[in-house]
């Protein structure tokens, strides 16, 4: 049977607000319009992986107000046979785009914070040897998942977003891989380090996990504890419209090619397109790029690639 990736993950409506500058501090800013798309990390990154043409299977919660959320899951080819309708509200995020593309999200669990451990159980008991699990933290239980997911030997994926208190309580040392931006990472190593040393950092906490550090127009740092490498990968240079699903599409195209079982250096480079060709469409879902346009940034733009010892 074809691996596949199981998606415990995060389902949210959207409220896209473009604003002519993000909100400071006691600031109020009015808003010069809004939008309503589907999203959430874990939606986002199912629609980003199913894209990519990876068979894919979501697991998670919404409230009765679901429709556009299973509509466009199921657009994209994403199992649902796992999405439980609750009395909850969906989860909701509210989101600040200023003129260059830049955000601030506030995000509200609703039913991704009640997702209730029989459904926990369906979604582990769906792993398949040679498939992958994919959790966020938007999610409640996580570390439950995490331990019950190693007790029974489940490769796990944690992309550590958005980063708060319950991280301190999640064993991490039982994933496969990380996927951390520079503020989770900052957050595990309790300091002020970027780059490569960030990674390094992380790594060392972590010896036995794959750490992948985002670093948007930055580019990504995978460090592979099985082969002792570091991989660099450049950013591809896009117009950018929005920057919201830039890491969720990056995620779901690298998980993607790890349920294919290709090696990192062709997954980050595939990921590294998927997220630039991400932020020149407005909203989170609806922006995420199909394999055709991957396939054809990568023909037109060639960018950076390294190994070396972490």
């Amino acid at each position: 049977m074809v691996a596949k990736l199981v998606n415990l993950g995060s389902l949210c409506v959207d409220y896209v607000y473009s604003v002519p500058n993000i909100a400071r501090e006691g600031e109020t800013v009015s808003s010069l319009g809004v939008e309503r798309f589907p999203g959430g990390k874990g939606l986002n990154q199912s629609i980003s992986a199913s894209l990519a043409g990876a068979r894919v299977e979501h697991y998670g919660s919404v409230g009765s107000d679901s429709d556009l959320l299973l509509n466009a899951l199921q657009g994209a080819g994403v199992d649902i046979t796992g999405v439980s309708v609750t009395d909850h509200n969906s989860g909701q995020a509210f989101i600040q785009v200023d003129s260059e593309g830049r955000n601030a999200i506030v995000i509200e669990g609703g039913a991704n914070r009640q997702i209730t451990k029989p459904l926990i159980e369906k979604a582990l008991d769906g792993v398949d040897e040679g498939d992958w699990l994919l959790l966020q933290n938007e999610i409640n239980d996580l570390d439950w998942i995490i331990n019950e997911g190693a007790r029974r030997g489940i490769r796990m994926a944690l992309n550590l977003a958005p980063v708060d208190s319950r991280i301190k309580s999640y064993p991490l040392t039982k994933l496969a891989l990380l996927i951390v931006n520079r503020v989770e990472a900052q957050a595990i190593t309790g300091d002020d380090q970027t780059g490569a040393a960030l990674a390094r950092s992380v790594s060392l906490l972590l010896p036995e996990t794959v750490v992948l550090l985002t670093e948007g127009k930055e580019g990504s740092i995978l460090i592979d504890p099985a082969s002792r490498l570091s991989t660099k990968t450049g950013a591809f240079e896009i117009d950018v419209v929005d920057e919201t699903a830039a890491g969720d599409s990056f995620v779901g195209y690298f998980m993607a090619g790890l349920v294919e079982n290709k090696d990192f250096t062709t997954s980050l480079i595939e990921a590294s397109a998927a997220g630039a060709l991400a932020v020149s469409g407005r909203g989170a879902a609806s922006s995420i790029p199909d394999r055709r346009n991957v396939e054809e940034l990568i023909l037109k733009q060639s960018i950076n690639q390294e190994n070396s010892a972490p």
